[in-house]
């Protein structure tokens, strides 16, 4: 039977979209304040193309690929044709960002380009040992695929209802589809993968030299971008082997009552590995970091500066972002433990658990800060760049796309209504838990301006140190605010359908994009949630002595 794919127009129009939007973001990252490209947004540019690409890589939409589930009201990938839509399009996107990254390059401008008379093969600047471990990687799981293509269909089996109250041992009833069905999809999206990890190799070897770097440096950008581009591709490729993993090892129904998908945990070893696997550094950055060192005395002191400072104010600020996230996790967790799975609002509360803890624990270190360090005597000192552009504005547009969801969710809520159907209201938790936030943190905020000055050899320290704690608090606000858009999306994905008055079969495909869209937005809020503040590098030069210095109180 041939595949039929059903492919409407305005289904490419969010992709397009999707692409000039990321091209304009890295076009913008690229450039410097000072109009043109430096190293440092150089190494910028590369970290947001990998950040990017990672967050296109998603395989979440079709991890059960295949299983037929028992309930006829759960959505499941039966059909080839969507579940090759469902893994191609991740494949695509990670490779498409990539792509856009080398793409997104500024021409030369001098009068005299720079040019190398050597052939740039792939090879030259290849990171071999990654190489060779995604070249495993893939092998792997095309071993994975091969077992799941051996695999025969099962027919879905409804649950048994317990006679006479007496109930048996509980089994599974979910069907799956014919293993080479689901092996061939799985071998597609493999392939696609390698033939086009192949093509973006070949992109980036061949891609033209930049002004703002000598060849030293020109020669490293491209392993870096290489090393970038195969972490991703392991990942994706594992998670290949994990969807080919949980179809393989379930069981027949009522034959077993538990299964173990061995390749799930192989899966987050690559994830892991990957993760730690960090491309190396331009050597005009490393030169750059070692005269940062010696320039304390002109103030020009940056977040990343603290931690080599030997200050005790500056070791308490550094070692306070590691106890930020227990701080997070220790509550979510418990409020996730007590909620239960039975409370709606749970996906809004728990979130706002995380980042109001949080929030208290910047507070706190601001007013330890404060009794230990802090002096009448010295003069407050603040930043000329508080927050960091990229960080403030991934902070207004989390605040935008939460308010047009709550929006669109209010409106949905109020269709259903109007056609009889029951809609409960979620945005009032999202709504709430948010403006409990924003007001937790208001404290913070205060305490890291009024706060009494440090007493320190150089001018440069009380301003970082206040730099670091609103980086901090803006970041924790953004990922908390990308964090509830994506649970509401998740949590209210039944409006969506009513919004744009659809009653059809459309209707699944409105509430799974608005689960997927959902679910990339929580992992971008978890991404955005660790980068540490010392990658967004936000300057915090103090107050020029010209200028009028409050006084301290």
């Amino acid at each position: 039977m041939p595949l039929q794919f059903e492919l409407p127009p305005m289904a490419l129009l969010g992709p397009l979209l999707a692409a000039v939007g990321i091209y304009g973001l890295l076009r913008w990252v690229v450039w410097a304040p000072g109009g043109g490209t430096s190293p440092q947004s150089i190494s910028d540019h590369a970290l947001w193309v990998g950040v990017i690409g990672w967050l296109a890589s998603t395989l979440q939409g079709a991890a059960n690929a295949g299983i037929i589930h028992s309930s006829p009201q759960t959505p499941s990938l039966q059909q080839p044709a969507d579940i090759l839509q469902a893994l191609a399009w991740p494949v695509l996107g990670c490779l498409g960002v990539h792509a856009l990254g080398q793409l997104s390059y500024p021409g030369p401008r001098g009068s005299r380009r720079l040019a190398s008379l050597s052939v740039r093969r792939i090879r030259d600047f290849l990171p071999r040992g990654l190489a060779w471990t995604t070249l495993g990687i893939c092998a792997a799981s095309a071993g994975t695929i091969a077992w799941a293509a051996l695999q025969p269909a099962y027919r879905p089996l409804p649950p048994s209802t317990p006679q006479d109250g007496v109930s048996g041992p509980s089994f599974f009833h979910d069907g799956r589809i014919p293993g080479t069905e689901l092996a061939a999809c799985l071998g597609a999206a493999l392939l696609l993968l390698t033939a086009g990890t192949v093509l973006v190799l070949w992109l980036i070897a061949r891609r033209r030299q930049l002004e703002a770097l000598d060849a030293g440096d020109n020669i490293l950008l491209r392993t870096i971008a290489m090393n970038r581009l195969l972490r991703t591709v392991s990942t994706v490729a594992a998670g290949l082997a994990a969807i080919a993993g949980d179809f393989a090892s379930r069981p027949e129904p009522t034959t077993a009552t538990s299964w173990t998908n061995p390749t799930a945990l192989c899966a987050a070893v690559v994830l892991f590995v990957m993760w730690i696997w960090k491309p190396p550094q331009l050597d005009s950055l490393l030169a750059g970091k070692i005269r940062s060192r010696r320039a304390w005395s002109a103030g020009r002191k940056s977040i990343r500066d603290l931690r080599i400072e030997k200050h005790p104010a500056a070791e308490l600020i550094v070692s306070l972002g590691a106890l930020l996230g227990l701080a997070a996790v220790a509550p979510g967790m418990a409020a996730l433990f007590l909620s239960g799975t039975s409370n709606p609002a749970r996906i809004a509360v728990v979130p706002a658990i995380m980042a109001a803890c949080v929030l208290l624990a910047i507070l706190g270190g601001e007013l330890l800060l404060q009794r230990n360090y802090g002096s009448s005597s010295a003069a407050r000192r603040w930043p000329v760049q508080p927050v960091a552009p990229a960080l403030l504005t991934a902070a207004i547009v989390a605040l935008v796309l939460l308010a047009a969801v709550v929006v669109m969710t209010l409106l949905g809520e109020a269709a259903l209504r109007a056609d009889g159907a029951p809609a409960p209201s979620g945005w009032i938790p999202a709504a709430v838990s948010t403006a409990v936030v924003a007001v937790t943190a208001v404290p913070a905020v205060l305490a890291a301006r009024r706060r009494r000055g440090i007493v320190a050899p150089d001018d440069g320290l009380d301003a970082a140190l206040r730099a670091v704690t609103l980086n901090r608090i803006v970041r924790i606000v953004a990922a908390f605010l990308l964090a509830q858009t994506g649970g509401l999306l998740i949590s209210a994905n039944q409006v969506w359908p009513a919004l744009v008055g659809v009653q059809t079969d459309i209707a699944v495909i409105w509430e799974a994009t608005a689960v997927g869209a959902g679910s990339v937005l929580v992992a971008a809020a978890a991404v955005l949630s660790m980068i540490p503040v010392s990658v967004f590098a936000a300057r915090a030069r103090p107050v020029p002595r010209r200028a009028p210095v409050e006084p301290a109180r």
